[in-house]
């Protein structure tokens, strides 16, 4: 085992992941948990997975791109698993896991460090269903498997692996709850999900428009990027909804907390999914929360106390739902009052303790699971 230097009682940690931009789950809770960290005096090499191109223009070419990334990416792992105590790798499924975690890992063994899979995202069971046997291996020889859901820890169950929970963090110095609002019949109502397939934008579409025959003047907020932007633009036009739909592309984090604020509903409609931080973000902010029950959303949404769920793709139920919230202060009250008391679970002070933990027991011989 490599020796800690000074008097720092945590063990050194190579922490293998993504950063922002582009803003996402993985990248906003990497980015957060080297600071909080470091903040706590632990000493941490990161290992980037989405670097920037040098030179920028490699970015334009695919298969080159590729190789520029990779030679140096392979690189720093060697050198900051030789240097640390105790690999954390946060993993996702399909091809992230192939090209990021398994070198990762391969390299972390063959270096001798302990490493911990911090794994991640909602398709974890279709993925370890068709992956290759050396997928379950990996997960299998690793000093610890971290989910931050029960939903990922049953799914690891059903395929023999057993894992831990630590949540998500999220950091409540950002998010700052304001009384509710009188919106009188222009409502705000805000989507805070990427542009994609999975997250069935056009639900929360649909569902809008039937809340705008109610609250005429109602507004709806998406805030994110993504390959399906032109098909939604056309189906709000379709809809007629061009005058109260705005696309604002993807908001960086530094501003977010100021798009909570001025909501009075947040709709989410994935159809797959794990432990969204847009709706902690959301709890945090005091803001009601209507959701399709995807994945592990409810083990983090109890409906009718901290939030509604209704199920996938029902756009007639998330209307009725969001109505429910917009037409009843009191119902709406209760809902605000369990989500911000849901989002203290999820705060650093929370959290903390269990990561350093684990930090220990990895790179501790024979106290790992």
């Amino acid at each position: 085992m490599k020796i800690r230097s000074g008097a720092n009682p945590f063990p050194r940690v190579g922490l293998v992941g993504p950063l922002p931009p582009p803003s996402g789950g993985m990248a906003n809770q990497c980015e957060q948990l080297l600071r909080l960290l470091r903040s706590e005096g632990v000493d941490v090499e990161l290992v980037r997975t989405n670097s920037p191109y040098q030179p920028a223009w490699v970015g334009r070419i695919p298969l080159l791109r590729a190789a520029f990334r990779l030679f140096p990416y392979l690189t720093h792992l060697w050198g900051v698993a030789g240097r640390v105590n105790v690999m954390h790798v946060l993993a996702n499924s399909g091809w992230a896991w192939h090209l990021f975690a398994a070198p990762a890992l391969v390299i972390a063994r063959m270096r001798g460090t302990p490493a911990i899979v911090n794994y991640r995202g909602g398709n974890a069971d279709p993925f370890l269903m068709r992956a290759p046997g050396y997928v379950q291996r990996m997960l299998a020889q690793v000093s610890m498997r971290v989910t931050p859901s029960a939903f990922l820890q049953r799914v690891f169950a059903k395929h023999g692996l057993s894992a831990e929970v630590i949540p998500n963090i999220i950091d409540l110095s950002r998010f700052s709850p304001r009384p509710p609002r009188l919106f009188g019949d222009s409502p705000h109502i805000v989507v805070t999900r990427n542009l994609e397939p999975i997250y069935d934008i056009p639900t929360a579409i649909r569902a809008f428009a039937v809340i705008k025959k109610t609250f005429v003047q109602a507004r709806l907020t998406v805030a994110g990027s993504g390959p399906e932007l032109a098909n939604l633009q056309a189906l709000v036009l379709q809809l007629q909804l061009d005058d109260s739909v705005q696309f604002s592309g993807r908001i960086d984090n530094a501003s977010i907390p100021a798009l909570y604020a001025s909501a009075d509903c947040m709709v989410n409609s994935s159809t797959v999914d794990n432990m969204p931080i847009s709706i902690l973000e959301a709890f945090a902010s005091g803001v009601t929360v209507v959701t399709t029950c995807a994945g592990g959303i409810p083990d983090m949404v109890e409906h009718g106390v901290s939030g509604l769920l209704v199920p996938i793709g029902d756009d007639e139920a998330m209307a009725r739902e969001v109505l429910r919230v917009l037409q009843n202060p009191e119902i709406a009250s209760g809902l605000r009052q369990a989500g911000l008391a849901e989002a203290e679970k999820y705060a650093w002070s929370q959290v903390r303790a269990e990561w350093l933990n684990a930090y220990v027991r990895s790179a501790t011989p024979g106290r790992a699971s």
